[in-house]
C-alpha cells in the first residue's frame, strides 16, 4: 500500500518530460549525439556538408505500444549565409501518436576577418505540419467504457519553431522558441486541452582542445522552460573526443534535472522528490559515418521500475571533404567548421 500510494502521487512528475501533451519533436537527448539541428533550426547549414541523421528512442521493450520516437532529418548549407534543413517525425506512446514534418530555412552572418576564424551569427525558422491521433479501435467495450471504444480522433495543424546561434571561436550558444502559435488540437474538449505548448531552450557549450590536439573536451548545457506550466529543467552535460589514426572516438554524460518537485507520503513523512535522469553516450566518427548509442536512467526512491531509455542514432555527412582531419587540423563542435588551432 505504501509502494502503491508513492506511486500514484508521482506518476505526473515522473511522466511529465516524456509524455507531456505537447506539439512537435519532443526535447530528449538527441542534441548529445551530434544532432544540434533537431533542436534549433538556427543549425541548419551550420557545417561545411549535409547532416543526414537518423534515431530511434524505445522504452520498455518487453510491452506493446511502449513510447517510442524516430526522427530523421537532413540539413545542408546552400551558399555562404544560407542553409535549409527537413525533419521527419514518430512519436508514439500507448494509443496516442503524433507524425509530422517540418521544413527550415537558416541565415547565416559571418563576422569573420580571416577564413581561419570562426565568428557567425545564425537565424532559423521551421515550419511544420503535426496531426495528432487517439486510436480507441483496440479498446474492448468490455473492458473499457462502450462510448470511447472503436474511435478514432484526429487532428492536423501547422506550428513554428524559431531561433538564434552564436558562434564565436570555441564558443557556441543557441537560443529556441518551440511551438510559437498557440494551436489547440482538440482531440478533447477546449477545457481539459491547453493551446499554448510554446516552450523556451537555451544550449551553450565550450570546446576545449589541449595543444598535442589528439583530445578534447566539451562542457556543455540545456535549460528549458515550458511558458504556461513554468516547468523548468536543465541538462548538464561534458563529453570527451579522442582522435584515432582511422576514427573519432568520444563519449560524455549528461544529467537533467527538474526544478519542479513533487511532495509524496512515505510512510508518516511526506517528503519531496524532483525528477532526475542520466544519460551516457558513446559514438563513433569513421570516414563519412557517424554512430552513437545513449541510455537514459532515472534515479530518486519512487521511480518506473525498468523505465530506461534506449536510442541509437545513425548519422552520413553528404558532400563532406577533407576525411581523416584532426583536431589540430580542423576542430568541429557539432559540424560547425572551426578555425586552425596551430
Amino acid at each position: 500500500m505504501k509502494q502503491l500510494t508513492k506511486t500514484y502521487l508521482l506518476l505526473a512528475l515522473l511522466a511529465s518530460p516524456f509524455i507531456y501533451a505537447q506539439d512537435g519533436i519532443p526535447v530528449y537527448s538527441d542534441y548529445f549525439a551530434d544532432n544540434l539541428y533537431l533542436l534549433h533550426p538556427s543549425m541548419a547549414g551550420g557545417a561545411d556538408y549535409g547532416k543526414l541523421r537518423l534515431t530511434a528512442r524505445q522504452q520498455w521493450f518487453d510491452q506493446d505500444d511502449a513510447p517510442n520516437v524516430q526522427t530523421l532529418s537532413f540539413n545542408t548549407r546552400l551558399s555562404e549565409s544560407s542553409g535549409i534543413g527537413a525533419i521527419i517525425f514518430n512519436d508514439k506512446n500507448g494509443f496516442h501518436s503524433q507524425t509530422g514534418g517540418f521544413l527550415t530555412y537558416a541565415h547565416h552572418l559571418s563576422f569573420s576577418r580571416r577564413s581561419s576564424e570562426l565568428n557567425q551569427l545564425s537565424f532559423g525558422l521551421s515550419a511544420g505540419i503535426i496531426q495528432s491521433q487517439l486510436d480507441e479501435t483496440q479498446f474492448d467495450p468490455n473492458d473499457f467504457d462502450p462510448i470511447i471504444a472503436g474511435i478514432v480522433q484526429s487532428s492536423s495543424y501547422i506550428n513554428i519553431d524559431t531561433g538564434v546561434s552564436y558562434n564565436l571561436g570555441n564558443f557556441s550558444s543557441h537560443f529556441t522558441v518551440k511551438n510559437l502559435l498557440f494551436r489547440n488540437r482538440k482531440l478533447n474538449s477546449e477545457q481539459f486541452e491547453p493551446n499554448n505548448q510554446r516552450s523556451y531552450n537555451l544550449t551553450s557549450a565550450y570546446f576545449i582542445v589541449p595543444s598535442k590536439g589528439l583530445w578534447a573536451y566539451e562542457p556543455s548545457f540545456l535549460f528549458q522552460w515550458k511558458e504556461r506550466t513554468g516547468e523548468q529543467t536543465i541538462d548538464v552535460n561534458a563529453k570527451v573526443y579522442r582522435e584515432l589514426d582511422f576514427a573519432r572516438i568520444w563519449g560524455g554524460l549528461s544529467y537533467r534535472r527538474s526544478f519542479d518537485g513533487a511532495e509524496f507520503i512515505d510512510g508518516q513523512e511526506i517528503t519531496n522528490q524532483k525528477l532526475q535522469y542520466f544519460t551516457p553516450v558513446l559514438g563513433i566518427n569513421y570516414k563519412k559515418f557517424i554512430v552513437a548509442y545513449t541510455y537514459s536512467f532515472q534515479t530518486g526512491s519512487v521511480r518506473f521500475q525498468n523505465g530506461g531509455y534506449h536510442q541509437i542514432t545513425l548519422g552520413y555527412n553528404i558532400f563532406e571533404g577533407n576525411i581523416g582531419r584532426t583536431w589540430s587540423q580542423d576542430m568541429q563542435y557539432n559540424g560547425m567548421l572551426r578555425p586552425n588551432t596551430k
